[in-house]
């Protein structure tokens, strides 16, 4: 017989969990790299319970992420080459919120023209994450894209690894099962994909409008971890 798990110390019904703002103060914050497109820095933290810690973080833009879905539910995921780890990807439409004063969505659709040469009718958010809470400020909204059409003029052509994008129309259990068999695993196409999937599942029920608040972003904001603001 196994033994018996310890009890929650977490007091509040687990249908009342949230994520929550909670910043701690700055004591001391030292630039460590200025680059392009993040910036990296080193934090010394007063946790507020009398612990002083030192902490890394990477600055970063944000991003977002499209999945789209034709009309008989094939996701569209591009191969990209990811010099950070060597490797030809699979991803869903992506990019950064690099541009001054642009909103989320609008990020998201350019990024659907740019990548993929491609407009949607219908937009939803899909799912909120944060890449790498432990030691970067990225967050990252994916959007469902439905009702595609071919924009006006296709793909434009595009630089350094966007020179060539080949793309495939994978149906969604499909891409689900790679992603489940380790042979996609890109964060953004995971967990896009396994929403996906999650919320059809639901009848779409799931899917927020597109100005949900996004307290995630709304909290790196405020809190200056977004590079170039």
């Amino acid at each position: 017989m196994s033994a018996a798990l310890p009890p929650a110390s977490w007091p509040e019904d687990p249908a009342l969990l949230r994520d929550a703002p909670a910043p701690r103060r700055i004591v001391d914050s030292e630039p460590l790299v200025q680059g392009r497109v993040w910036d990296v820095r080193r934090d010394t933290v007063d946790l507020g319970d009398g612990q002083t810690v030192v902490r890394d973080l990477m600055v970063h833009t944000g991003a977002v992420g499209v999945i789209a879905l034709d009309a008989t539910d094939r996701v569209l995921l591009i191969r990209q080459y990811r010099h950070p780890v060597a490797m030809m990807l699979w991803e869903p439409v992506a990019g950064l919120l690099d541009v001054p004063d642009e909103a989320p969505l609008d990020c998201a659709r350019r990024e659907l023209v740019e990548e993929a040469g491609l407009l949607a009718a219908q937009w939803s958010v899909l799912v909120d994450f944060e890449t790498t809470p432990g030691g970067s400020s990225e967050v990252l909204r994916v959007y469902l894209a439905r009702e595609l059409a071919p924009a006006p003029g296709g793909r434009p052509v595009g630089e350094g690894e966007e020179r060539d994008l080949p793309t495939a129309w994978v149906p969604l259990e499909q891409a689900r099962d790679h992603v489940l068999a380790g042979r996609m695993t890109a964060p953004i196409t995971a967990i896009g994909v396994l929403a996906a999937c999650a919320a059809r599942e639901q009848e779409w029920r799931t899917l927020r409008p597109t100005d949900a608040p996004w307290p995630a972003r709304a909290t790196v904001v405020d809190e200056g971890r977004v590079f170039g603001r």
